[in-house]
């Protein structure tokens, strides 16, 4: 339960607080569940577990991207409901990973239209097929877009999506708020955090390095940029600087990667490593993902 909505219903005073044990008090004092940071007044973003999820609060109508989990979307679609009476208009994914897209099931009946690239879509359905997933546990977009992308003015803001090829998947999208200069990388830009490559879905590290770089080149200096994870102590509201230093890490993993191979180690010992050299700011475990995921990459040319 959210601290102000204790507050509100059990009718406690900040002076009654002080009559409760110690832990009591801790247990609603401290950080809600899931978070909401307002980053304009129309555009936030949600946090709990999984993806990043932005959202867009219109006169015309909401628009969400991403949808963590089947039982994190629902503390999300209720808070926007406190905030707006208006109908949800879009759900856009930035890829169809299940930390990402799981959460669409909350959205069944109540949103207009699902969003996502066609490969995206793709591999939502595929691994829904793999997984032997019954279809009232998924929801897949029922409206995809090519390579050029999608645009759509919902109230006085416009939206666009980019594409720029493969990445983290062969999937990934852009979301860009163009009014107010937002953008949503989803998994594109993990902030100080190893990540996930996922080449059983068209990954590519090589590409995700151009597509970072083309990236910066759309965008301008003040456009702040949304990722889908961050490290501890790092936030998931970034910089143009900090693509290119994620990008500056991905060439750091292929060179490292490399290295090793011409000097003959396995991939058992590549990914044993605890730091990638050239950048000591990506710490913490989940090291051997990028390296097996380098790995296969430089081995299969």
């Amino acid at each position: 339960m959210q601290r102000r909505s204790f507050l509100r219903n059990t009718g406690l005073t900040l002076a009654g607080l002080g009559l409760l044990n110690k832990e009591t008090l801790a247990s609603f004092l401290k950080d809600p569940a899931w978070k909401i940071k307002m980053l304009t007044d129309d555009i936030g973003i949600f946090s709990e577990k999984g993806g990043t999820i932005a959202f867009l609060l219109t006169k015309k109508g909401i628009v969400v991207i991403d949808a963590q989990f089947p039982d994190t979307a629902p503390h999300l679609i209720d808070e926007l409901k406190k905030k707006s009476e208006k109908p949800f208009k879009f759900l856009i994914n930035t890829h169809h990973h299940g930390d990402h897209t799981a959460g669409n099931i909350a959205f069944k009946d109540i949103v207009e239209h699902v969003i996502a690239h066609e490969n995206s879509k793709a591999n939502q359905l595929r691994v829904a097929t793999e997984q032997k997933m019954a279809p009232e546990k998924f929801l897949a977009p029922d409206m995809t877009f090519g390579n050029d992308g999608w645009k759509q003015k919902v109230g006085s803001e416009k939206i666009r999506t980019w594409y720029f090829g493969a990445g983290h998947t062969n999937g990934d999208s852009l979301i860009h708020f163009e009014h107010a200069n937002i953008v949503h990388m989803g998994d594109l830009v993990f902030n100080r955090r190893h990540p996930f490559i996922d080449k059983t879905a068209g990954a590519s590290i090589a590409n995700w390095i151009v597509l970072l770089d083309k990236a910066i080149a759309t965008f301008d200096k003040n456009t702040q940029f949304i990722c889908g994870h961050s490290a501890e102590g790092y936030e998931v509201l970034v910089k143009a600087e900090d693509l290119k230093a994620f990008g500056d890490y991905l060439g750091n993993v292929l060179k490292f990667t490399e290295g090793e191979i011409r000097a003959g180690k396995t991939k058992e010992e590549i990914i044993k490593a605890t730091e990638i050299p050239g950048s000591p700011e990506w710490k913490g475990g989940g090291i051997d993902r990028p390296l097996t995921a380098a790995y296969t990459e430089l081995t299969l040319k």
